[in-house]
Protein backbone atom coordinates (compact mmCIF):
# COMPACT_ATOMS: atom_id res chain seq x y z
CA UNK A 1 0.00 0.00 0.00
CA UNK A 2 3.31 2.39 0.87
CA UNK A 3 3.98 1.74 -2.78
CA UNK A 4 1.02 2.55 -4.66
CA UNK A 5 0.53 5.68 -2.49
CA UNK A 6 4.49 7.28 -3.32
CA UNK A 7 3.82 6.42 -6.89
CA UNK A 8 0.02 7.97 -7.11
CA UNK A 9 1.61 11.26 -5.21
CA UNK A 10 4.69 10.72 -8.03
CA UNK A 11 1.94 10.78 -10.84
CA UNK A 12 0.52 13.69 -9.18
CA UNK A 13 3.21 16.18 -9.65
CA UNK A 14 3.00 16.20 -13.91
CA UNK A 15 -0.89 15.94 -13.67
CA UNK A 16 -0.85 19.84 -11.69
CA UNK A 17 1.75 21.19 -13.84
CA UNK A 18 -1.05 20.17 -16.62
CA UNK A 19 -4.31 21.46 -15.16
CA UNK A 20 -1.67 24.55 -13.62
CA UNK A 21 -1.11 25.38 -17.22
CA UNK A 22 -4.52 24.16 -18.53
CA UNK A 23 -6.13 26.52 -16.05
CA UNK A 24 -3.67 29.67 -16.72
CA UNK A 25 -4.54 29.20 -20.65
CA UNK A 26 -8.22 29.11 -20.21
CA UNK A 27 -8.61 31.71 -17.80
CA UNK A 28 -6.64 33.84 -20.50
CA UNK A 29 -8.71 33.16 -23.51
CA UNK A 30 -11.45 35.55 -23.35
CA UNK A 31 -10.50 38.73 -25.01
CA UNK A 32 -9.48 41.21 -22.56
CA UNK A 33 -8.87 40.96 -18.92
CA UNK A 34 -8.69 42.74 -15.66
CA UNK A 35 -7.23 45.93 -16.26
CA UNK A 36 -9.44 46.68 -19.54
CA UNK A 37 -12.22 46.51 -17.14
CA UNK A 38 -11.05 48.68 -14.80
CA UNK A 39 -10.28 51.24 -17.34
CA UNK A 40 -13.25 51.33 -18.74
CA UNK A 41 -14.88 51.63 -15.46
CA UNK A 42 -11.90 54.92 -14.33
CA UNK A 43 -13.49 56.12 -17.34
CA UNK A 44 -17.44 56.32 -17.00
CA UNK A 45 -17.26 56.21 -13.34
CA UNK A 46 -14.65 57.78 -11.89
CA UNK A 47 -14.45 60.81 -14.86
CA UNK A 48 -11.10 60.28 -16.15
CA UNK A 49 -9.69 60.57 -19.41
CA UNK A 50 -8.78 57.85 -21.62
CA UNK A 51 -5.04 58.68 -21.52
CA UNK A 52 -5.35 59.08 -17.75
CA UNK A 53 -7.42 55.80 -17.27
CA UNK A 54 -4.72 54.10 -20.02
CA UNK A 55 -1.30 55.25 -17.83
CA UNK A 56 -3.05 53.96 -14.28
CA UNK A 57 -3.80 50.70 -16.32
CA UNK A 58 0.08 50.60 -17.80
CA UNK A 59 1.69 51.12 -14.45
CA UNK A 60 -0.39 48.64 -12.85
CA UNK A 61 0.42 46.02 -15.72
CA UNK A 62 4.27 46.94 -15.49
CA UNK A 63 4.21 46.55 -11.43
CA UNK A 64 2.45 42.74 -11.54
CA UNK A 65 4.29 41.56 -14.77
CA UNK A 66 0.61 41.52 -17.20
CA UNK A 67 2.76 43.81 -20.04
CA UNK A 68 4.99 40.27 -19.87
CA UNK A 69 4.88 37.52 -22.79
CA UNK A 70 2.40 34.81 -21.66
CA UNK A 71 4.87 32.28 -20.90
CA UNK A 72 6.75 34.50 -18.85
CA UNK A 73 3.74 35.42 -16.65
CA UNK A 74 2.72 31.28 -16.04
CA UNK A 75 6.17 30.65 -14.72
CA UNK A 76 6.21 33.65 -12.27
CA UNK A 77 2.75 32.42 -11.10
CA UNK A 78 3.65 28.80 -10.82
CA UNK A 79 7.42 29.52 -9.34
CA UNK A 80 6.04 32.16 -6.96
CA UNK A 81 3.12 29.49 -5.72
CA UNK A 82 6.56 26.21 -5.57
CA UNK A 83 9.09 28.72 -3.51
CA UNK A 84 7.19 31.02 -1.97
CA UNK A 85 3.59 29.93 -1.58
CA UNK A 86 2.37 32.79 -3.54
CA UNK A 87 -0.19 32.14 -5.32
CA UNK A 88 -0.46 36.24 -7.21
CA UNK A 89 -2.64 39.04 -6.64
CA UNK A 90 -6.55 39.47 -6.86
CA UNK A 91 -7.32 42.40 -8.62
CA UNK A 92 -10.81 42.77 -7.99
CA UNK A 93 -10.11 42.31 -3.59
CA UNK A 94 -7.38 44.50 -3.94
CA UNK A 95 -4.93 41.82 -1.86
CA UNK A 96 -2.78 39.23 -2.28
CA UNK A 97 -5.02 35.78 -3.69
CA UNK A 98 -4.04 33.95 -0.72
CA UNK A 99 -5.40 36.38 2.14
CA UNK A 100 -8.88 36.14 0.04
CA UNK A 101 -9.09 32.52 -0.57
CA UNK A 102 -7.69 31.46 3.50
CA UNK A 103 -10.79 34.29 4.92
CA UNK A 104 -13.72 32.07 3.27
CA UNK A 105 -12.15 28.49 3.33
CA UNK A 106 -13.07 28.06 6.88
CA UNK A 107 -16.53 28.61 6.23
CA UNK A 108 -16.78 26.16 3.02
CA UNK A 109 -14.80 23.61 5.13
CA UNK A 110 -17.34 23.56 7.57
CA UNK A 111 -20.52 23.59 5.42
CA UNK A 112 -18.95 21.26 3.09
CA UNK A 113 -17.92 18.87 5.68
CA UNK A 114 -21.31 18.93 7.32
CA UNK A 115 -23.29 18.55 4.22
CA UNK A 116 -21.15 15.64 3.19
CA UNK A 117 -21.35 13.56 6.60
CA UNK A 118 -25.19 14.28 6.51
CA UNK A 119 -25.96 13.19 3.07
CA UNK A 120 -23.42 9.99 3.28
CA UNK A 121 -24.75 8.91 6.49
CA UNK A 122 -28.56 9.42 6.08
CA UNK A 123 -28.25 8.35 2.40
CA UNK A 124 -26.52 4.83 3.56
CA UNK A 125 -28.73 4.48 6.25
CA UNK A 126 -32.28 5.19 4.10
CA UNK A 127 -30.82 3.15 1.34
CA UNK A 128 -30.10 -0.20 3.97
CA UNK A 129 -33.57 0.12 4.90
CA UNK A 130 -35.64 0.98 1.79
CA UNK A 131 -33.58 -2.79 0.08
CA UNK A 132 -34.39 -4.35 3.44
CA UNK A 133 -37.97 -3.65 3.23
CA UNK A 134 -38.45 -3.54 -0.88
CA UNK A 135 -41.67 -2.21 -2.33
CA UNK A 136 -42.89 -1.30 1.41
CA UNK A 137 -44.83 1.89 2.27
CA UNK A 138 -41.91 3.58 3.41
CA UNK A 139 -39.57 2.57 0.42
CA UNK A 140 -41.79 4.10 -1.98
CA UNK A 141 -41.92 6.74 0.16
CA UNK A 142 -38.18 7.34 0.27
CA UNK A 143 -37.81 6.61 -3.24
CA UNK A 144 -39.97 9.68 -4.25
CA UNK A 145 -37.58 11.85 -2.15
CA UNK A 146 -34.56 10.61 -3.45
CA UNK A 147 -36.19 11.06 -6.98
CA UNK A 148 -37.50 14.85 -6.23
CA UNK A 149 -33.88 15.60 -4.44
CA UNK A 150 -32.15 14.55 -7.58
CA UNK A 151 -34.08 16.55 -9.95
CA UNK A 152 -35.15 19.48 -8.11
CA UNK A 153 -32.27 22.31 -8.89
CA UNK A 154 -30.95 23.45 -5.38
CA UNK A 155 -31.33 26.90 -5.62
CA UNK A 156 -35.35 26.53 -6.43
CA UNK A 157 -35.22 24.64 -3.15
CA UNK A 158 -33.11 27.72 -1.91
CA UNK A 159 -35.34 30.12 -2.91
CA UNK A 160 -38.69 28.48 -1.68
CA UNK A 161 -36.95 28.10 2.19
CA UNK A 162 -36.07 32.07 1.70
CA UNK A 163 -39.67 32.75 0.91
CA UNK A 164 -41.39 30.86 3.32
CA UNK A 165 -39.03 32.05 6.72
CA UNK A 166 -39.11 35.52 5.41
CA UNK A 167 -42.66 35.73 4.72
CA UNK A 168 -44.28 33.46 6.99
CA UNK A 169 -41.66 32.64 9.81
CA UNK A 170 -40.91 36.58 9.57
CA UNK A 171 -36.92 35.96 10.00
CA UNK A 172 -34.66 36.94 8.79
CA UNK A 173 -32.43 35.29 5.99
CA UNK A 174 -29.39 34.73 3.70
CA UNK A 175 -26.18 34.60 5.27
CA UNK A 176 -25.12 32.41 8.32
CA UNK A 177 -25.83 35.33 10.91
CA UNK A 178 -28.44 38.31 11.58
CA UNK A 179 -27.14 41.92 10.84
CA UNK A 180 -26.91 42.43 14.82
CA UNK A 181 -24.57 39.28 14.96
CA UNK A 182 -22.61 39.60 11.97
CA UNK A 183 -19.75 42.02 13.09
CA UNK A 184 -20.13 41.19 17.18
CA UNK A 185 -18.16 38.64 19.16
CA UNK A 186 -19.27 35.00 19.73
CA UNK A 187 -21.58 34.51 22.26
CA UNK A 188 -24.05 31.63 23.43
CA UNK A 189 -26.66 34.48 21.61
CA UNK A 190 -24.71 34.48 18.29
CA UNK A 191 -24.39 30.79 18.21
CA UNK A 192 -27.96 30.26 18.65
CA UNK A 193 -28.15 32.66 15.72
CA UNK A 194 -25.68 30.92 13.55
CA UNK A 195 -27.71 27.59 13.98
CA UNK A 196 -31.02 29.10 12.72
CA UNK A 197 -29.78 30.15 9.58
CA UNK A 198 -26.75 27.16 9.49
CA UNK A 199 -29.30 24.60 8.39
CA UNK A 200 -31.00 26.36 5.19
CA UNK A 201 -27.28 25.80 3.41
CA UNK A 202 -26.79 22.46 5.15
CA UNK A 203 -30.44 21.13 3.62
CA UNK A 204 -30.57 22.81 0.46
CA UNK A 205 -26.23 21.89 -0.70
CA UNK A 206 -26.72 18.24 0.96
CA UNK A 207 -30.56 17.56 -0.25
CA UNK A 208 -29.22 16.28 -3.79
CA UNK A 209 -26.10 14.37 -2.06
CA UNK A 210 -28.05 12.45 0.42
CA UNK A 211 -30.97 11.55 -2.46
CA UNK A 212 -28.04 10.11 -4.90
CA UNK A 213 -26.59 7.98 -2.32
CA UNK A 214 -30.03 6.57 -0.82
CA UNK A 215 -30.38 5.66 -4.53
CA UNK A 216 -27.34 4.33 -4.77
CA UNK A 217 -27.02 2.42 -1.89
CA UNK A 218 -30.48 0.85 -2.53
CA UNK A 219 -29.77 -0.25 -6.01
CA UNK A 220 -26.49 -1.75 -5.09
CA UNK A 221 -27.58 -3.40 -1.61
CA UNK A 222 -30.72 -4.85 -3.54
CA UNK A 223 -28.03 -6.84 -6.19
CA UNK A 224 -25.49 -8.13 -3.60
CA UNK A 225 -28.86 -9.61 -1.41
CA UNK A 226 -29.13 -11.77 -4.59
CA UNK A 227 -25.97 -12.75 -4.87
CA UNK A 228 -24.77 -16.71 -4.38
CA UNK A 229 -22.41 -15.65 -1.08
CA UNK A 230 -25.23 -14.11 0.48
CA UNK A 231 -27.58 -17.02 0.27
CA UNK A 232 -25.25 -19.54 1.78
CA UNK A 233 -24.66 -17.29 4.64
CA UNK A 234 -28.61 -17.30 5.22
CA UNK A 235 -28.08 -21.36 4.49
CA UNK A 236 -25.93 -21.54 7.27
CA UNK A 237 -27.93 -19.98 9.81
CA UNK A 238 -26.25 -16.65 10.39
CA UNK A 239 -28.71 -14.32 11.64
CA UNK A 240 -30.35 -12.03 8.71
CA UNK A 241 -28.22 -8.73 10.87
CA UNK A 242 -24.74 -10.24 9.94
CA UNK A 243 -25.68 -11.29 6.79
CA UNK A 244 -26.60 -7.66 6.04
CA UNK A 245 -24.64 -5.24 7.62
CA UNK A 246 -21.12 -7.65 7.88
CA UNK A 247 -21.06 -9.32 4.41
CA UNK A 248 -23.76 -7.61 1.69
CA UNK A 249 -23.15 -3.92 2.80
CA UNK A 250 -19.07 -4.33 2.67
CA UNK A 251 -19.97 -4.76 -1.00
CA UNK A 252 -22.91 -2.49 -1.84
CA UNK A 253 -21.15 0.60 0.12
CA UNK A 254 -18.15 0.54 -2.20
CA UNK A 255 -19.14 2.45 -4.96
CA UNK A 256 -19.89 4.93 -2.73
CA UNK A 257 -16.67 5.00 -1.29
CA UNK A 258 -15.33 5.30 -4.73
CA UNK A 259 -17.39 8.78 -5.24
CA UNK A 260 -16.63 9.87 -2.05
CA UNK A 261 -13.05 11.08 -3.65
CA UNK A 262 -14.47 12.85 -6.83
CA UNK A 263 -16.99 14.51 -4.24
CA UNK A 264 -14.38 16.54 -2.55
CA UNK A 265 -14.05 19.16 -5.21
CA UNK A 266 -17.43 19.53 -4.93
CA UNK A 267 -17.42 19.89 -1.52
CA UNK A 268 -14.69 22.45 -1.35
CA UNK A 269 -16.27 24.73 -4.52
CA UNK A 270 -19.63 24.19 -2.91
CA UNK A 271 -22.63 24.86 -4.86
CA UNK A 272 -21.95 28.51 -6.38
CA UNK A 273 -25.44 28.76 -7.46
CA UNK A 274 -26.88 28.02 -4.27
CA UNK A 275 -24.22 30.00 -2.10
CA UNK A 276 -25.28 32.82 -3.94
CA UNK A 277 -28.51 32.83 -4.02
CA UNK A 278 -28.36 32.21 -0.05
CA UNK A 279 -25.63 35.41 0.23
CA UNK A 280 -22.85 32.32 1.88
CA UNK A 281 -19.42 33.97 2.38
CA UNK A 282 -17.82 30.69 0.83
CA UNK A 283 -15.32 30.46 -1.86
CA UNK A 284 -18.03 29.32 -4.92
CA UNK A 285 -19.45 32.56 -5.16
CA UNK A 286 -15.83 34.54 -5.06
CA UNK A 287 -14.61 31.93 -7.98
CA UNK A 288 -17.64 33.01 -9.90
CA UNK A 289 -17.22 36.96 -9.29
CA UNK A 290 -13.71 35.98 -10.24
CA UNK A 291 -14.72 34.40 -13.64
CA UNK A 292 -16.84 37.58 -14.37
CA UNK A 293 -14.05 39.85 -13.62
CA UNK A 294 -11.35 37.95 -15.32
CA UNK A 295 -9.20 38.31 -11.92
CA UNK A 296 -6.81 35.70 -13.33
CA UNK A 297 -4.77 34.76 -10.31
CA UNK A 298 -7.81 34.19 -8.04
CA UNK A 299 -9.25 31.99 -10.59
CA UNK A 300 -6.14 30.20 -11.47
CA UNK A 301 -5.44 29.32 -7.86
CA UNK A 302 -9.02 28.71 -6.95
CA UNK A 303 -8.44 25.73 -10.19
CA UNK A 304 -5.32 24.49 -8.76
CA UNK A 305 -6.74 24.11 -5.47
CA UNK A 306 -9.84 21.81 -6.86
CA UNK A 307 -7.57 19.83 -8.96
CA UNK A 308 -5.35 18.87 -5.67
CA UNK A 309 -8.39 18.36 -3.88
CA UNK A 310 -9.27 16.05 -6.62
CA UNK A 311 -6.29 13.86 -6.08
CA UNK A 312 -5.70 13.87 -2.66
CA UNK A 313 -9.46 12.52 -2.43
CA UNK A 314 -9.01 9.58 -4.85
CA UNK A 315 -6.42 8.68 -3.29
CA UNK A 316 -8.02 8.96 0.24
CA UNK A 317 -10.99 6.80 -1.57
CA UNK A 318 -8.71 4.34 -2.74
CA UNK A 319 -6.79 3.82 0.63
CA UNK A 320 -10.25 3.79 2.32
CA UNK A 321 -11.59 1.00 -0.43
CA UNK A 322 -8.81 -1.17 0.54
CA UNK A 323 -9.72 -1.30 3.94
CA UNK A 324 -12.84 -2.11 3.15
CA UNK A 325 -12.52 -4.71 0.96
CA UNK A 326 -9.25 -6.80 1.60
CA UNK A 327 -9.56 -8.60 -1.89
CA UNK A 328 -8.53 -4.79 -3.51
CA UNK A 329 -4.61 -4.44 -3.85
CA UNK A 330 -2.35 -2.05 -5.53
CA UNK A 331 1.09 -3.48 -5.56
Amino acid sequence: MMNFIIRRLLYAVPMLVLVSFLSFVIINLPPGDYLTTMRQQLQSQAGLTPEEAREITERMAARYGLDRPFMVQYWEWVKGIVTRGDFGYSFQHNRPVSEVIWQRLAWTLIIATTCHVISVGIGVVVGIFSATHKYSFLDNFFTVLAFLGVSVPNFFVALVIMYYLAFHVKTHVGGLFSPQYVLAPWSWAKFVDFLKHFWVPIFVVGLAGTAQNMRVMRGNLLDVLNSQYVETARAKGLPERTVIYKHAVRNAIQPIIMYMGMAMPFLIQGEVIASIVLNLPTIGPMFHHALINQDMYLAGSFLMMIAVVLILGNLLADILLAWMDPRVRYE
